[in-house]
């Protein structure tokens, strides 16, 4: 079922200064972005927890979360504190995105979680988040201080297994990638958990993330936006690795990653990356949103007939606040539902 009108995040890296990851938060809701969302990576990255504050306090109505976290770096109970407290400050403007664990774990040398502990990890956070108390190590836990904290949790997968959660448990469900066929049948499979779990489907909302830039430069947005197949392929290395190379599972994803020879973390996330050469241009255009306004207005109109309610884009590359002022004044308005002042 199409969503009657799509959301807009745009998806930050907190590179220092703190205060450039905040002008471009006050600009993106300037330009009609429901969202702001930072990557959660705290070697790689500045701690996006203290910057959300800041960028709260600077905003009016944008709401902030990770993109995504995980439940390996935080104690559960420590995470749904940040977002309780900063509810209570700025009047529940938060939104959690989160996984297994990627970049913030393997840095460490340390491994993403399993979906049992992040199935637990998502009711502790959510119900302490949202002023419940819960089970939590043989206690009843709860913020004594908090009451009318809301927040929903938006669950990030690829693999059969965790998109299964993401329709079980999540409020939302994150993809990050914008290939039309691949988004189909992923949001097929999350839908169809909800609904063997007794949950409505339409009440899950579907999320994707992808690279955005507006311009007619097709080889050098290419070139700034590779890197998001890097990323994707890494995650996909991994599913393909546990399930095999004839899972149930899109060919495409798997097809592309055969030319892949390894992965750097220091480049994670980077227009420079140099570990994507074996990204071809078509999977750069088949991930990501390129070209001009109308060429993403034609791409956003296919997604929202899928199911999709929220787009968010990755702001990495050289062309920022010009793809933000493009999106605010021609995009986000073609996406609405036109109301005729008179009739």
């Amino acid at each position: 079922m199409a969503s009657s009108s799509m959301t807009f995040g745009a998806v930050l890296q907190t590179d220092p200064p703190a205060s450039r990851a905040v002008a471009l938060a006050k600009l993106a809701e300037q330009h009609g972005f429901s969202n702001v969302w930072t990557f959660d990576s705290h070697l790689l990255w500045q701690e996006p927890y203290v910057i959300y504050s800041r960028i709260l306090a600077e905003t009016q109505r944008i709401k902030v979360g990770p993109f995504v976290t995980n439940p390996a770096t935080r104690d559960w109970t420590v995470t749904a504190s940040v977002f309780a407290t900063l509810n209570e400050m700025y009047g529940n403007r938060t939104v959690i995105g989160i996984g297994r664990g990627d970049s913030a774990v393997r840095v460490t040398n340390g491994h993403p979680t399993t979906l049992a502990e992040l199935r637990e990890a998502i009711h502790v956070i959510r119900e302490l988040a949202n002023s419940r108390a819960v089970e939590y190590h043989d206690a009843t836990l709860r913020f004594p201080w908090s009451t009318g904290s809301e927040v929903e949790v938006w669950v990030a997968a690829y693999g059969p297994q965790a998109l299964k959660l993401a329709g079980e448990v999540g409020d939302g469900y994150i993809l990050q990638l914008a290939d039309i066929d691949v988004a189909k049948w992923m949001i097929g499979k999350v839908r169809e958990a909800a609904e063997a779990a007794g949950r409505d489907p339409d009440a899950v909302k579907f999320c994707v993330a992808a690279p955005f830039y507006i311009g007619d430069d097709r080889d050098h947005m290419r070139d700034q936006t590779r890197w998001f197949g890097g990323m994707v392929g890494n995650h996909v290395h991994d599913v393909v690795m546990r399930y095999g190379e004839h899972a149930d599972f899109p060919e495409v994803l798997v097809d592309y990653i055969k030319g892949r020879t390894g992965y750097d973390y220091n480049s994670h996330g980077k227009a420079e990356n140099d570990h994507v050469d074996f990204v071809p241009d078509e999977i750069v255009d088949r991930f990501c949103l390129l070209g001009t306004a109308d060429e993403h207005i034609a791409k956003l109109k296919q997604l929202q007939a899928i199911g999709v309610d929220h787009f968010a884009g990755y702001l990495q590359h050289d062309s920022k606040e010009e793809t933000l002022r493009v999106y605010g004044e021609t995009v986000i308005p073609a996406m609405r539902e036109h109301l005729a002042a008179k009739s």
